[in-house]
């Protein structure tokens, strides 16, 4: 998600359902996943209890009311949805919690490694100290490593909306946990009304600082804004960049540069970006030779899961492997866990789970599912069928 279009009707459903197909959230292979906003994993039970422990009042008192309010009808609505929810995270303890959740969820999905985002500037709007949020998150990141298996890195978002001086305080404080798992800066909020050329310099202290750049671009706004991420923010990496199709030169450069796109198909359609699921534009990317990791976005709000946003990428014409081995080249960690995540890939049987060149999740007959397992030792990840 990153701002500005008009939510419309989905495959003959209102904006707020997901898309078809919608697979079971079994873990038939190996994900990645590299563009998902923390504060839209949190599930109703939770946000229910964080909100009671804050003395914050949410729009509804029960799991059943808040499901029924998130339940937004067009991109304007589903603001409002963000900012009355997210407000309840308020403190540390909150941040951490929500990694730790989120990862659970991943590994349940066979998800290895995340690159995932937070807003820290907005909790600080609201009197939370920079500290407290990063402190949160990143000790959230140690606990689910080690009770989940799962690596999730950060590359915390500037929030276009919010003035410059937020941006470069937030790269300060993104530098300072580097060794915490920082290891990129995104730019979200309403890219349509906020260019990226007004962010040159927080990026640029970023870069200096030894951060990689994975702004929103090409999503509410066309080419010009990926354009702009591309030479003025040097992006590494793009969050969408499916509004580079409109023009086939600068789609033919991003294939050429390597640039991987981190795609939600769910997301884009529920937000307007894309009128269906079928007239999504992944298919015309990857023709293009362009590579692109597949995530969830907003997943609790999206009513959506990164295992149903393959299984729409799949039908899409995406493959399982594919898909891993494009987000394994747009990652910003280390090379140590880059190679950790290169040779699980090389050991698993996609041939043989029926995930090879498939173009529907059970392929050539229904993948095994299986459950990622941890060498405390040697740090290693192994696929094992359950």
């Amino acid at each position: 998600m990153n701002g500005g279009a008009a939510g419309r009707r989905v495959n003959g459903a209102a904006a707020g359902a997901s898309p078809a197909p919608a697979a079971a959230d079994a873990a038939p292979y190996p994900r990645i996943e590299l563009h998902v906003h923390l504060e839209a994993t949190v599930r109703p039970a939770r946000l229910l209890e964080i909100a009671r422990r804050n003395d914050v009042r949410l729009p509804a008192r029960t799991e059943a009311g808040l499901i029924r309010f998130c339940r937004f009808r067009d991109f304007d609505h589903f603001i409002r949805v963000w900012i009355k929810t997210t407000r309840a995270l308020r403190h540390e303890r909150d941040f951490h919690e929500v990694v730790v959740d989120y990862a659970a969820d991943l590994a349940a999905q066979g998800c290895f490694y995340a690159e995932a985002l937070f807003s820290p500037s907005e909790p600080m709007a609201r009197g939370t100290p920079w500290e407290e949020t990063f402190e949160g998150y990143c000790g959230g990141a140690d606990e689910a490593r080690e009770v989940h298996g799962v690596d999730i890195r950060f590359t915390p978002d500037i929030t276009r909306d919010f003035p410059v001086a937020a941006a470069e305080d937030l790269v300060g404080w993104a530098l300072q946990y580097r060794e915490r798992g920082v290891v990129g800066v995104s730019l979200g909020g309403s890219e349509h009304r906020y260019p990226p050329e007004l962010f040159a310099r927080p990026f640029a202290l970023a870069r200096e600082g030894g951060l990689r750049a994975a702004p929103h671009a090409g999503e509410v706004a066309g080419p010009a804004s990926v354009r702009g991420a591309l030479d003025v923010l040097h992006a590494d990496r793009l969050r969408h960049g499916v509004r580079a199709v409109e023009d086939p030169a600068l789609l033919a450069e991003i294939a050429a540069r390597g640039i991987v796109c981190d795609v939600t198909p769910t997301s884009n359609v529920l937000l307007g970006v894309a009128p269906s699921l079928a007239a999504h534009p992944l298919p015309r990317m990857l023709a293009a030779g362009v590579k692109c990791s597949i995530s969830s976005d907003d997943p609790v709000l999206m009513d959506t899961t990164l295992s149903r946003d393959c299984a729409a990428a799949v039908s899409l014409g995406h493959t399982p492997r594919g898909m891993f081995e494009h987000a394994l080249g747009g990652v910003f960690c280390d090379a140590a866990t880059k190679a950790r995540l290169r040779r699980l890939g090389a050991a698993f049987d996609w041939e043989g789970a029926g995930c090879e060149g498939s173009r529907s999740p059970a392929g050539g007959g229904a993948p095994e599912a299986g459950e990622r397992v941890g060498d405390g030792l040697t740090g290693e990840w192994v696929w094992k069928p359950r």
